[in-house]
């Protein structure tokens, strides 16, 4: 049976409408489903006031925070999105007649569909460079699938022996934070690290080539020519494909734009964008390899187990998964139009 306030506007018309029909209390009650209470209380109520509609929303206690106020709340949250709880509720109560806590902040926040999360790590873009990235997109903004099959990738990385990871918990007792067993052990430099170059297409995975020092150019170019240049004359022999790369200072030395134009009737140079590494889906294989060396059972202890590591997972990447990415370019080329150059989700 319902309870006071209960009813809906058509009920309650229903129940006038019953009884003024002639129905009985008992009958009305019966064939409608309701007390003999509700059905005297919503005849009562229209006899003397002439109310016909359900008076729940005006129970509870009225809410501090109305739609003004969550307006107001909104444009503090615009102003300032680092901005604390207790900095919003102060910010808040500054000229209002009624203040307001935190805990009615906090609900009120949920309530607008805020809520505190740690933020997206995202490259700095400059004004110039954001331009650049714009007009990149507008170029390719044409671009199906089929064209960007015919790019291969490429990207270059360090994978540290050991990793730090702050989200670490553990459960211990008062007296017992520095008990060997609540300890996280660090190293200078993360114990070292190794490097990579790779390069992937949509129709295959390329070299993964070990770097042993840092990189240069010419060290860069003895990864062009015995790695790169293979790859792409044997996956597009027709001379259609296109080589990314970024901007890296040995990428854009004068002997590999040298070299790159002595071989441009084999393959074009894809005019990259700075500051996108959100363009570029190797970044994405850089996380896959990252997490599965994360995941592994048992762990590399020296540089040496790390590589071999590292290359295994490489052999290992599913062709759905770097297919997958490469499809995924006109979405990425229509958010970096949507955001006029700027950052985006990926």
């Amino acid at each position: 049976m319902g309870k006071k306030g209960d009813l809906s506007n058509f009920e309650h018309g229903m129940v006038v409408g019953a009884r003024r029909a002639g129905l009985s209390i008992s009958q009305s009650a019966q064939l409608l489903g309701f007390s003999r209470t509700t059905i005297s209380r919503v005849y009562k109520e229209w006899c003397e006031k002439g109310k016909t509609s359900s008076m729940r929303q005006s129970c509870g206690r009225k809410c501090l925070v109305d739609a003004r106020g969550q307006r107001r709340m909104g444009r503090l949250i615009q102003a300032d999105r680092r901005a604390t709880l207790t900095e919003i509720t102060t910010r808040y109560n500054r000229g209002m007649q009624q203040s307001i806590c935190e805990a009615t902040t906090h609900t009120n926040l949920r309530r607008m569909g805020y809520n505190s999360r740690r933020p997206h790590w995202v490259p700095l873009i400059s004004t110039t460079n954001r331009k650049k990235r714009l007009q990149f997109a507008q170029a390719h903004q044409n671009w199906t699938v089929e064209d960007w099959k015919n790019v291969a990738w490429s990207d270059e990385s360090r994978f540290l022996l050991r990793h730090s990871n702050g989200r670490v918990r553990i459960w211990h007792k008062q007296n017992e934070n520095m008990d060997p067993s609540c300890l996280v052990t660090t190293v200078q430099a993360g114990g070292g690290g190794v490097m990579v170059w790779r390069m992937f297409s949509w129709h295959t995975l390329g070299p993964l080539v070990p770097i042993e020092h840092r990189l240069n150019a010419t060290g860069y170019l003895s990864i062009v020519s015995d790695h790169a240049h293979p790859f792409m004359t044997t996956m597009y022999p027709s001379s259609d494909g296109y080589f990314q790369q970024d901007n890296a200072p040995c990428h854009k030395a004068r002997i590999i734009s040298n070299w790159f134009l002595e071989h441009d009737n084999e393959f074009t140079v894809l005019k990259w964008p700075p500051q996108s590494p959100d363009l570029n889906p190797i970044e994405h294989l850089w996380d896959v390899v990252e997490q599965e060396l994360r995941a592994l059972d048992v762990h590399p202890t020296n540089l040496h187990q790390l590589q071999d590591a590292i290359l295994s997972i490489w052999a290992n990447i599913s062709k759905e998964c770097f297919e997958h990415l490469v499809e995924s370019m006109p979405r990425r080329i229509k958010a970096v139009l949507t955001a006029k150059g700027g950052q985006t989700q990926y």
